[in-house]
């Protein structure tokens, strides 16, 4: 298979980007800002682009070449990518990557430096990138990656070639959970429909009943709030599966990273480390950084619960509108609760709990207190 088949409703770019790959080099800037939002791929899609532009067969044969699986293994000596799993990234992460740029690739036509996420930039930190992305040296190419062009400084996105990305169709997300995952067709088509086209939060659906049961959990206890102390319960049980889950996360993806260090350095499972690389080794589960992993991923799955949460008063509006037929419903399970809910309440109080969610994403987004901020989301939903 090539590397775009893992690429999901994304037509027009796939078919760009590996014809440019393939030898249009007219059409080639040296820096790029692919953009969609979450669950579009735009991660993957620019891991595929790097592979065709390192790929000597351009990332288009059925049996991926060396090269090919290294880049998408992220093990490429020419091909470096800076993710975080903290809520920033920092300047000397940048500094360092800039370095990394100015070094001629050792073994494929371009050096290649791939930002995740560039929108958690500091603008002191951004301005740093800045002159690298203005004028890169002869053989790098910078891939950077964001929500959306308006989440990048102007002094960036003018000075990059923008890739837009769409939200795949549900009928996009269910086909590659039946073929690339072998999920069945009833469960492959539910979990696109609740993770609504996002693909990493819809494979997360179709792999584990503990998310998929928890999200179903969440819908029921909103649509049952009647009081203040059912506001206070839900919110707590929130949180509590929240960090359970991030906690969990983060040390399934800790356990990974040594195994791929021991790998990496030809050392067995029960090998001493040796002291020369102890420091290294001791640096993935060091405690600190352990605890800003869980934080970060705690306010990604509360971000993800908003989504949810948002999703209830989404089916109220298209019941209220008789748009059912054109939009379809989320929350198909809790249809009989949700056109109840659609009946006591008006147009501008559904508009109204959707900016609710949209205040609570906001003060997330700010370091807000967790439980206050749910508890007081939970709290004006009711009725």
């Amino acid at each position: 298979m090539s590397v775009w088949d893992a690429i999901v409703g994304q037509d027009k770019v796939v078919a760009q980007l590996s014809a440019i790959a393939s030898g249009d080099h007219k059409a080639l800037a040296q820096s790029w800002l692919i953009c969609g939002p979450p669950g579009s791929g735009r991660s993957n899609v620019a891991r595929a682009f790097a592979a065709a532009l390192e790929s000597p067969d351009h990332g288009m044969n059925d049996e991926p070449t060396g090269t090919t699986r290294q880049v998408l293994a992220g093990t490429h000596p020419d091909v470096t990518v800076l993710a975080t799993d903290k809520v920033t990234i920092g300047i000397d992460e940048v500094r360092e990557v800039i370095g990394i740029s100015e070094q001629t690739p050792s073994l494929s036509p371009w050096r290649i430096i791939l930002i995740e996420d560039v929108d958690r930039m500091m603008e002191r930190t951004t301005n740093v990138l800045l002159k690298e992305i203005e004028e890169p040296s002869e053989h790098t190419i910078w891939l950077l990656c964001a929500p959306s062009p308006q989440d990048v400084l102007p002094t960036i996105r003018s000075r990059t070639r923008i890739v837009s990305l769409a939200v795949p169709s549900l009928a996009a997300v269910a086909r590659f959970l039946e073929q690339r995952d072998h999920v069945d067709a009833h469960l492959a088509k539910r979990a696109a429909r609740l993770s609504e086209g996002h693909i990493g939060i819809a494979r997360m659906y179709a792999r584990d009943d503990q998310v998929m049961s928890d999200r179903d959990e969440l819908i029921v206890g909103v649509l049952a709030l009647t009081k203040a102390s059912d506001a206070v319960l839900l919110a707590g049980r929130l949180i509590d599966s929240a960090q359970v889950q991030a906690a969990a996360d983060v040390e399934r993806q800790a356990t990974a990273q040594e195994a791929d260090f021991r790998r990496v350095n030809g050392l067995g499972e029960k090998d001493r480390i040796p002291p020369k690389l102890r420091g290294a080794y001791n640096a993935i589960g060091k405690k600190d950084e352990l605890r800003r992993r869980t934080t970060r991923r705690s306010r990604d799955v509360l971000d993800r619960a908003l989504n949810s949460i948002a999703s209830i008063y989404r089916d109220v509006a298209v019941l209220q509108n008789n748009a059912e037929d054109a939009a379809g419903l989320i929350n198909l399970e809790n249809r009989t609760a949700i056109t109840e809910l659609s009946a006591r309440l008006t147009r501008r109080q559904t508009v109204d709990r959707l900016g609710c969610v949209a205040v609570a994403r906001r003060r997330l987004a700010g370091n807000g207190n967790p439980t206050l901020v749910l508890e007081a989301l939970f709290c004006s939903l009711m009725g």
